[in-house]
């Protein structure tokens, strides 16, 4: 399914909501720290003002003019100018009929004082109130003034304007705003690199592409034919496809891998040696329980350190039924080339002698050809009674004429037709690969002669080819049929251990006679049940 490209892209999704996430905290962040500093600069300023009025209640200038021993004008010069200094609205000392001593406004000294609020004060306690006076409405700290001997003589009140706090209040918020402000700048900025680590990260991908890659690789993982098993830098198994648990339940291990040390649950996979030395092993065979496997294995790399291994695997009995099937085609290919190159080579013959006119040694040339083809067709089909290994052998014939060697079938051959003609394909196999290790025996041998004879008694097919080639020594021959061994170069080595493979199946034996510069003679017996058919 096309996977719809979406409106907003995943780099502005982060940094619009990271961006959103940054002003929402800043605006809790601003309500709770104004409220907060609104409550503290207030509470300063009354603390100010206490302190203030606590002075000047215990300076001796107060005290000795309320007690009548200076002049009282003495109080309004020293309260303006600790009023001037300490920058408050005013600082009024008032007696015990609440007469104004000082003012900020000497034009209201001797007059009573204004609010009504200072009748506490005068009672000898110490306080704050809010108050509206003849400069306006105030926080007003009212202290008694007690002389030594404990007698109140007065009070005094030091006021700071409402407008005044309020504005204290603004100034305080006016410096969280700016921080909020440049809180907001570097929020977006970050949201804005984060963003594109992120996408930088998922290689500029938008999460529904992630999501349908992740799908179309689970779909992927699943429906190979290999199993494959995937594990961590601490050997932890990440990944099993349903192959590779099939594979597992067949060798009786159950349960979930997921999350299991991948040596303790699969024995025998080697992923930690592949983890520590960091070297890949292909084309390994493991036993896993009675069960061959063709593994391989190799390490995961993430810039250039290994992030964790894979192994893929398939039982190997498939893959050498695979082979074999590709080998029988192969065998069958090749007959039906040589076929046709020989008959391509006697359609030029024919051609060149009609154009010479030729036509009575055209007749002759004919008529040998035919004689040739009727009589190798019926000593076959004769002898071997199932078409497609006739039909194959023609082939071989064909294909020994065409490299120079003398193919030659037993008059005593006899091969009736089998009761399951699923035999015909492992029989092709054996016969070809055999023939054609014949074939190349003799290539550069004085005598180009190969043998063929297939004898069918009592339920037993005995199958003999021999050469002429030079043979083999007592070592060699031990090792014919193992797989990868050639005494014909390297890449070879194949087409003997798949003989030995069918001949397994088959339930066959087969023996090697061989001296060196006597040529070789493979024989093979394998149980063969025919339809009842005897020879004549």
């Amino acid at each position: 399914m096309k996977a719809n490209k979406p409106v907003i892209g995943l780099q502005t999704k982060i940094t619009v909501l990271v961006c959103g996430v940054v002003a929402v905290a800043l605006l809790v962040t601003n309500i709770l720290i104004s409220a907060n500093v609104s409550s503290s600069t207030q509470k300063a300023l009354d603390e100010k003002a206490r302190d203030i009025a606590r002075i000047v209640a215990r300076s001796q200038v107060v005290l000795d003019a309320l007690s009548g021993q200076r002049d009282e004008t003495e109080i309004q010069s020293f309260t303006e100018e600790i009023r001037n200094i300490t920058n408050v609205e005013f600082i009024v000392v008032i007696d015990m009929n609440s007469i104004r001593k000082s003012h900020p406004d000497e034009t209201k000294v001797g007059q009573k004082f204004v609010g009504g609020d200072e009748t506490a004060a005068l009672a000898g306690q110490e306080y704050t109130s809010f108050g509206a006076g003849t400069l306006g409405p105030s926080l007003r700290a009212f202290a008694p003034i007690i002389t030594r001997d404990g007698k109140q003589v007065g009070a005094v009140a030091v006021g700071i304007l409402l407008n005044s706090v309020q504005l204290a209040v603004e100034n305080s918020r006016i410096f969280i705003y700016y921080a909020m402000v440049f809180g907001l700048l570097v929020g977006v900025a970050g949201a804005i690199l984060l963003a594109q680590s992120i996408k930088k990260t998922l290689f500029g991908l938008e999460p529904n592409v992630i999501a349908k890659l992740m799908e179309e690789r689970s779909a992927m993982l699943q429906s190979v034919r290999e199993g494959i098993i995937a594990v961590d830098t601490n050997a932890c198994i990440t990944l099993v496809n349903g192959e590779a648990m099939r594979l597992l339940q067949r060798a009786g291990i159950q349960g979930d891998p997921l999350g299991k040390n991948v040596e303790s649950f699969v024995p025998n996979t080697r992923l930690q040696d592949v983890l520590r030395t960091g070297q890949a092993e292909l084309d390994q065979q493991q036993d896993l329980q009675g069960i061959t496997l063709l593994t391989n294995r190799v390490p995961v790399c993430v810039d250039k350190e290994i992030v964790g291994a894979i192994a893929t695997f398939r039982d190997e009995t498939e893959f050498r039924q695979l082979a074999e099937q590709l080998t029988g085609v192969r065998n069958y290919a090749e007959a039906l080339r040589a076929q046709a190159h020989e008959f391509m080579n006697k359609l030029h013959v024919i051609l060149g002698m009609v154009r010479l006119q030729c036509y009575d040694q055209l007749a002759d040339y004919i008529n040998g050809i035919a004689h040739q083809y009727q009589s190798e067709v019926g000593s076959i089909v004769r002898r071997i009674k199932d078409p497609v290994l006739a039909g194959f052998l023609l082939g071989k014939l064909s294909h020994a004429r065409e490299v120079g060697v003398d193919l030659v079938f037993s008059e005593e051959s006899f091969l009736p037709e089998p009761e399951d003609t699923a035999i015909i394909h492992e029989l092709i196999t054996v016969v070809g690969n055999l023939v054609n290790n014949a074939l190349e025996a003799v290539a550069n041998s004085p005598e180009k002669c190969v043998r063929v004879e297939c004898i069918y008694d009592a339920g037993i097919l005995h199958i003999m080819v021999s050469d002429t080639g030079p043979g083999v020594n007592e070592i060699q021959r031990q090792q014919l049929f193992v797989k990868g061994y050639s005494t014909k170069g390297g890449n070879r080595g194949l087409g003997l251990s798949l003989v030995q493979s069918s001949m397994k199946r088959l339930g066959g034996t087969i023996e090697v006679l061989s001296e060196v510069g006597q040529g070789m003679q493979f024989v093979v017996h394998i149980p063969y049940q025919s339809k009842g058919e005897q020879n004549d």
